[in-house]
């Protein structure tokens, strides 16, 4: 998934790594990119990972090379949400979001509508035999593509919606 026409357009954003570099960031950090350039197809990104702590705050500088924006893309995607409210949230809490937001129809919805029609069709072949086991098998096997695709979005928002109520937990309004 590509998100950046040039990169360019990387500097100065806040971004939400998606994939682990041994020894800079894991999976749910937040990376500030301070600078970039391009050298032919590859990509050098130079970028400065906070790690927050009860007491104060650590910041330490990185440099990564990525072979085409392409592969910086996947490495890292662009949040302001998670961005704006990361002291709010646990890496827990992070990394499940980075899990539910990733999902898609072909590796969320299409396994499941696999399997649901396979057994679908096996019991409509072998119990309801001939024009209305065709018919019953049809029916359902689209039932289970829509119930997948609602699943699916479903769970995005449940999920969008369980941060949010964590990060307005302490809103209130105060009346004197």
């Amino acid at each position: 998934m590509n998100y950046l026409l040039n990169i360019d357009e990387a500097i100065d954003r806040k971004f939400l790594v998606t994939k682990p570099m041994k020894g800079q960031a894991d999976v749910g950090t937040i990376i500030h990119v301070m600078d970039a350039e391009q050298q032919g197809q590859a990509v050098i990104v130079y970028y400065r990972v906070t790690r927050y702590n009860e007491k104060f705050h650590d910041y330490q500088d990185y440099t990564a090379k990525f072979e085409n924006l392409s592969a910086f893309c996947k490495w890292a995607q662009p949040d302001n949400f998670i961005a704006r409210n990361y002291e709010c949230f646990s890496l827990k809490d992070i990394q499940h979001y980075i899990k539910i937001k990733n999902r898609n129809f072909t590796s969320f919805c299409l396994p499941i509508i696999i399997i649901a029609a396979l057994i679908i069709w096996a019991v409509a072949l072998i119990v309801i035999k001939g024009v209305p086991g065709i018919i019953v098998g049809a029916v359902l096997t689209v039932l289970v593509a829509f119930v997948a695709l609602y699943l699916l979005k479903a769970q995005k928002k449940k999920e969008k919606m369980r941060l949010y109520r964590k990060v307005s937990a302490g809103w209130g309004v105060v009346f004197q």
